[in-house]
């Protein structure tokens, strides 16, 4: 069965090569050729892409990883050991997604996937529009060991009007802080 000749381009002499002559010409370093066959299987890869998705990930990044798999195919495809070029760039494309999933699936990758930007704002809906990297850097955060510090002492004034004041003190104290 010869192959259809569709014209993705605009010389004619590369929309007149069948597949194979234009993966032997694309292997041969002729970057028309191989701007050719992605714009004749940029339609496979999207059908494929469609098919899968990926956490995080926006549709060009899975469209990108289909048309490394499409160029995999062009460099990998042997006209004398495969059948069709087009079972075998489905093949590589396929490939070239499952593996972009599984790895985008690993826990390795955890750290990456979710992480936060410094630039994003600490507060959506706050007009000063300060950064988590200002946050961090501003003074505004409390040294641990003042923190620990402070906490003990609370704790031993607490205890202190525990053991001095009666319960009516305490209260009229309480309300008295509670008016500050």
């Amino acid at each position: 069965m010869p192959e259809k000749k569709l014209a993705f381009y605009t010389n004619d002499d590369l929309n007149n090569k069948t597949d194979n002559e234009l993966v032997a010409s694309a292997k041969n370093g002729n970057e028309e050729a191989l701007e050719c066959l992605f714009n004749k299987y940029k339609e496979l890869v999207n059908i494929k892409v469609s098919k899968y998705f990926i956490v995080g990930a926006e549709k060009e990044d899975i469209v990108q990883e289909g048309m490394i798999g499409l160029y995999k195919a062009i460099k990998n495809y042997e006209t004398d050991k495969q059948n069709s070029f087009k079972s075998f760039a489905n093949l590589c494309i396929e490939r070239q997604l499952i593996t972009a999933i599984k790895t985008s699936n690993r826990q390795k990758h955890m750290p990456l996937n979710s992480s936060l930007s410094l630039s994003t704002p600490v507060y959506e809906n706050d007009d000063d529009n300060v950064s988590l990297m200002e946050l961090f850097n501003s003074k505004i955060a409390e040294d641990p060991l003042d923190t620990i510090t402070k906490k003990e002492y609370y704790k031993l004034v607490g205890n202190k009007i525990d053991e001095n004041l009666s319960n009516f003190e305490k209260q009229v104290l309480t309300r008295f802080a509670a008016r500050r």
